[in-house]
């Protein structure tokens, strides 16, 4: 998952200030996680909470994992439906469209069998907080995604399965750069992340592609990078800078889960 995190590392200094142009420096003083990588951690986490959990099981283990991490980083720029979620007494879910629910699933791509139940886990997972339909869409979509890289598809048969069964991928980066612009939709905001993946040449290149439209930037990033790691791999100097930004609590989650499900 640590694609993920350093999409939203390299991301999350032009969330609110777009560059359209993949001519930049990935990591500065002014990069910092999000809730994207705090939550996607949370994700893991609870997959890597021991046995063969039951789904009823699993979304209890993602309920305590999501708020658990959420309140020890207040500060991650949550959305305003899932920080109330955080501090409310009631289990039930949001019915958010929200893009946090495909930034966040990545792990699962990297523990999953079959696409049967990639989607399941996916949406298991997400109708925690995320039941709206168009929430589970991209986040299946993204999981799936991830699955089909990491067990060696072609990109452009991923994206024919996209096509085919999520979103029409119809578009270059080219024709909606000049006028694309910021979105928190799963619909808005996961096909463009696919696509700058689709048009990669390599990992850095995938996330360059992902900042280069802008638009909500660390989320769109975080999830092209998610898939792009399941793809081509991570270079190591990528993964030590963005580790850098990480606290020992984040990154004991993180090598654990590698450890069982990525090496």
């Amino acid at each position: 998952m640590i694609g993920t995190i350093i999409g939203d590392i390299v991301g999350s200094r032009f969330e609110y200030d777009n560059i359209k142009t993949k001519d930049f420096e990935l990591f500065t003083d002014d990069c910092h996680f999000t809730d994207d990588t705090v939550l996607t951690v949370a994700v893991a986490g609870a997959l890597l909470d021991g046995g063969r959990p039951s789904y009823s099981q699993l979304q209890k283990r993602t309920r305590v994992w999501l708020r658990g991490l959420a309140k020890k980083y207040p500060a991650a720029d949550y959305g305003t439906r899932f920080e109330d979620w955080v501090n409310s007494k009631s289990d039930e879910p949001t019915n958010s469209y929200g893009n946090g629910a495909a930034s966040r699933i990545s792990p699962v791509g990297f523990v999953t069998a079959s696409r049967e139940q990639t989607i399941t886990l996916a949406d298991t997972i997400t109708g925690v907080t995320h039941n709206h339909v168009h929430a589970l869409i991209g986040a299946s979509a993204v999981a799936v995604s991830t699955y089909y890289a990491r067990i060696g598809w072609p990109k452009e048969q991923i994206k024919k399965h996209i096509n085919e069964y999520f979103y029409q991928m119809d578009f270059t980066l080219d024709e909606i750069r000049p006028t694309y612009s910021y979105s928190l939709a799963c619909w808005d905001t996961v096909p463009q992340a696919l696509e700058a993946f689709f048009e990669s040449t390599s990992f850095e290149d995938a996330i360059r592609n992902a900042i280069s439209i802008g638009g909500d930037s660390d989320t769109i990033a975080a999830i092209t990078g998610g898939v792009a790691e399941a793809y081509y791999g991570v270079p190591q100097e990528l993964r030590e800078k963005a580790e850098s930004y990480l606290d020992e609590r984040l990154l004991r989650v993180i090598h654990a889960f590698e450890n069982l499900f990525e090496r």
